[in-house]
């Protein structure tokens, strides 16, 4: 076997209903030279033992436990520093990766000299059986990764800035440490910063439009993002989209910043409207109107068009 290539970060808590299946998609992956390293955040279920059995029976399998949950951000940048390959990437313990997907995001890269590529990624979500298959993929995706793109910029692809995880990605680990890149920690969506950075740092970067992860919606309502009812999650989410759009700004990447506020006005705003209308907390409301009113505003300002089809809803959001 060839020295490894990439390292893939693989954190998880409490994630031991999948984590044999993120796994078995990292064995089964066509390219073989990767290492990764799986960081147990904490567990109290069966999630250490399974990432120790892994390691166990396989060596390209390293293990790191934390003696207590230090967060999904403190977790990732725990096994950044192990990183000795010259490439990165990650995939969360509850998700999966497609079989081709790391040969095909490290063969562009490898090709192109870009500091990173951005592959697309589908919802997992489940039936009534409780069996998960995989979704379709969402405009939004397409738009930030179709069609396959080489040695772009966001100047040249504003629309790539939609794509803000971490999973769907294979970096230069000199990128990283380069410009000194770190998750943020003790926040719930603390991929937005991350990819933002990443995008008006990168000297050219390349996008895919294969497929390259299931993105797992839990079946028991534990994922995250199915928490955007709770007002704390919705202050972090919130807080993650200013940041993002700041750092966006703060580079006068104009075009990707408008192509972020359409997007987040279109895509993230009418759920949480939904959510707001019947909340029994105002603070709910009062904190999405405060997020809405100088989005919509600079929408205004610089004649974004918006989604007509859900403009009652962001009226809504903004008399709050």
């Amino acid at each position: 076997m060839s020295l490894p290539v990439v390292t893939v970060i693989v954190p998880g808590r409490d994630v031991a209903a999948y984590a044999d299946e993120a796994i078995a998609s990292l064995r089964a992956q066509t390219l073989t030279d990767w290492s990764a390293v799986l960081v147990d955040d904490g567990s109290e279920d069966a999630t250490g033992a399974i990432f120790d059995a892994a390691a166990q029976t396989d060596p390209r399998f390293r293990v790191v436990h934390n003696d207590r949950p230090r967060g999904l951000g403190a977790a990732r940048n725990t096994a950044l520093d192990l990183v000795e390959t010259p490439l990165v990437a990650f995939l969360d313990a509850d998700d999966r990766y497609t079989p081709d997907a790391l040969e095909r995001l490290v063969s562009t890269i490898t090709a192109s000299g870009s500091d990173f590529v951005v592959g697309a990624y589908v919802r997992l979500r489940a039936d009534e059986a409780g069996i998960y298959a995989p979704g379709i993929v969402q405009p939004w995706v397409a738009a930030a990764t179709a069609p396959e793109r080489r040695a772009t910029t966001l100047d040249r692809h504003p629309d790539a800035s939609g794509n803000i995880v971490a999973w769907s990605k294979v970096s230069r680990i000199e990128f990283w440490r380069r410009h000194g890149l770190r998750f943020p920690v003790d926040k719930l969506y603390e991929d937005q910063l991350v990819a933002q950075t990443m995008y008006t740092r990168a000297r050219a970067f390349d996008v895919i439009p294969d497929v390259v992860v299931h993105w797992r919606e839990r079946a028991d309502g534990s994922s995250i993002t199915q928490h955007k009812d709770e007002v704390v999650v919705l202050g972090d989410y919130l807080d993650a989209m200013r940041g993002g759009l700041s750092i966006l700004d703060t580079a006068d990447q104009r075009a990707a910043a408008a192509a972020r506020v359409r997007l987040m006005l279109d895509m993230d705003v009418p759920p949480l409207v939904r959510i707001a209308q019947d909340h029994p907390d105002g603070a709910y409301r009062r904190a999405l109107g405060a997020f809405v009113r100088p989005l919509l505003e600079r929408a205004e300002r610089e004649q974004i068009a918006l989604d007509a089809g859900t403009a009652a809803l962001r009226a809504a959001a903004r008399l709050w």
